[in-house]
């Protein structure tokens, strides 16, 4: 049995749900195949409309779920209606590409001399595993981008739930069923799992085609393995963590140390410092106003409580080999939370030439409200040891922008960026993902396995369609989007 547990008091929340036996996983997965026809045939209005159709249902109970989650997670009533809001609008963005159209990616090629006819375009994958993450029990979950985006692609999918929050995941697989099949969705075209073992023999199943994955480095690692080493292997599509380094200039340092402080510990601590995004470097000038600044704003800062038993006793274990590290410094601590999974925000200090020695253990992931602070005495010495960071879902510059310096020293910083992470951000932090369709959340290894590829916006789709190229073919034998046209 799987039990959800309070954050606050480490007491169980609701009842448990039982782990899915090996039979009835294979029988979901085989129901899945079966529905692949169907789901498919309904086209990119018929998915569409039953997106829309999901949506609204999940917003019509957003209250509800909002309230089971927060006995599951404690993140709280307003940012978890938030969440199921920005659940709902991937739902009707994934809508909004079907309609439009350019996903399809039709590429086409006249016949001429010598040379055939070539009509280019994309198909769905088959049925998608899922796996759920700890952090987002909406957006990143049951109905979250990677479901939203398998559907809409016409990839039945089946989600393996995170264990931190079965009933959240059971109140929203029923709601989702129930919309998919009023909408007319095959059944099987949709289905949830609950259990480590569970999503393993999901995984191995010969059924399944791709998988999505938001989690640790360890546990993404295993399950690309298992998809390494199946008899046909598949594509693994795993977010495992990233740093996202934020480099601050000598003129954003001059005259913004207290705007930038403050936003610096904003986002560290935001959620207990429980996101992917979450500003674990800064790089910051020898600048003594600044460091001053940052140490005020995170003592200001008071912890929360974390997802689990395990994500706290992990973070204390992790801060505390930091706070261990010979060449680290303790630069401040926060309050500590309430309750017994609270996380006390901590901000240690380094400089740029013991961190270069200390790499990479200085630029592991610390999943919590802990940062390390890098003093760097220019933006030469700095740009050699940026680029050996590892990927990263992104990295943020602060500049000046009345300052020739900043600008001119802001676009090798940028150049080394486009190179080592997702999204560059200009005077902001990452905390904070706008679902649209220019968004690439993704980034090199390790912070993703598949650096093309994104996990939100509208381009997420592309994971699960693979292109087919039809030679000389009849006309009345293409698929359509590649039908009449010439």
């Amino acid at each position: 049995m799987i039990q959800g547990y309070d954050p606050r008091t480490g007491k169980p929340a609701g009842e448990p749900v039982a782990e899915t036996t090996d039979s009835a996983v294979d029988a979901i997965a085989e129901a899945a195949v079966a529905a692949r026809p169907g789901w498919e045939a309904m086209g990119p209005a018929g998915r569409a409309a039953a997106l829309r159709a999901v949506a609204g249902a999940l917003d019509s109970q957003a209250a509800e779920l909002a309230a089971v989650a927060d006995t599951e997670t404690a993140l709280g009533s307003a940012r978890l209606t938030g969440e199921v809001a920005r659940t709902t609008g991937q739902l009707r963005m994934f809508a909004d590409v079907l309609e439009d159209g350019g996903y399809l990616d039709v590429i086409i090629s006249p016949p001429a001399q010598g040379v055939p006819g070539l009509r280019r375009v994309v198909r769905p994958v088959g049925p998608v595993a899922v796996f759920s993450a700890s952090n987002f029990p909406f957006a990143f979950s049951v109905a979250g981008g990677d479901t939203a985006s398998a559907l809409a692609a016409g990839c039945p999918v089946v989600v393996k739930a995170h264990e931190g929050h079965p009933q959240t995941s059971a109140a929203t697989a029923r709601i989702v069923t129930e919309a998919l099949a009023s909408a007319g969705a095959p059944d099987g075209t949709f289905a949830v799992i609950y259990g480590v073992p569970a999503g393993v023999r999901l995984l191995r199943h010969p059924a399944i085609t791709a998988a999505g994955f938001t989690g640790s480095a360890r546990g993404g690692l295993a399950l690309q393995q298992i998809c390494a080493e199946r008899d046909v292997p598949i594509p693994f599509y795993g977010e495992l963590g990233s740093v996202n380094p934020a480099v601050v200039l000598p003129g954003a340092a001059a005259v913004r140390a207290a705007e930038t402080a403050s936003g610096y510990a904003g986002s560290l601590t935001l959620g207990a410092g429980q996101f992917c995004t979450n500003p674990g470097l800064l790089f910051i000038p020898d600048d003594e106003g600044l460091r001053t600044a940052v140490a005020g704003a995170v003592e200001a800062a008071t912890g929360a409580p974390m997802l689990s038993e395990r994500i706290h006793s992990s973070y204390d274990e992790a801060a505390a080999a930091l706070a261990a590290h010979p060449a680290v410094t303790p630069l401040a601590t926060g309050q500590r939370g309430e309750g017994p999974w609270a996380a006390t925000p901590q901000v240690f200090l380094t400089s740029l030439e013991a961190f270069a020695a200390g790499l990479p253990e200085l630029a592991e992931e610390r999943f919590g409200p802990a940062g390390l602070v890098i003093t760097y005495p220019s933006v030469g010495a700095l740009l050699p040891v940026l680029a050996r960071l590892g990927g990263n879902l992104s990295g943020s510059i602060h500049a000046d922008p009345e300052s020739a310096a900043d600008l001119s020293a802001a676009a090798p910083v940028a150049d080394v960026f486009s190179r080592t992470v997702g999204r560059v951000i200009w005077n902001g932090w990452p905390t904070g993902v706008a679902v649209t369709w220019a968004q690439h959340h993704g980034g090199p290894f390790p912070a993703t396995t598949s650096p093309h590829n994104t996990s939100v916006g509208a381009t997420a789709i592309r994971r699960w369609l693979v292109p087919v190229t039809y030679q000389d073919f009849p006309d009345e034998l293409l698929p359509a989007p590649v039908r009449g046209r010439s």
